[in-house]
């Protein structure tokens, strides 16, 4: 099994599977897909029509890291489930508090 994240110097690239119109905007763990590849679960209330979905999950993720939405950008996935999210700051930060998130 993979990670759900990548670790870079003054980053971290996390992968994503959204479900948008999801009733709430809440991160519901880590799950690994059928290919192997593992994600982080997340769903936000938002309709996918002009990047809304993309916002929530950007708002989503900065609110639960305690970071500014400035350092949360898609890097790929725009109108795909799948998403791949950069975040920027300490890796080793970032890491402890995905852990963390996933936990709750």
């Amino acid at each position: 099994m993979s990670e759900a994240w990548q670790i870079f110097a003054d980053h971290v690239r996390l992968s994503v599977r959204l479900t948008p119109n999801g009733g709430r905007d809440a991160i519901d763990g880590f799950e690994t897909g059928a290919d192997g590849e593992a994600y982080l679960k997340a769903r936000v209330s938002a309709v996918p029509e002009k990047g809304k979905a993309n916002k929530a999950l950007i708002a989503l993720l900065a609110k639960s890291f305690g970071i500014p939405k400035s350092s949360v950008s898609l890097i790929s996935g725009d109108t795909a489930r799948k998403k791949i999210l950069r975040i920027d700051g300490d890796p080793e930060d970032l890491i402890g508090k995905l852990n963390a998130i996933a936990k709750n």
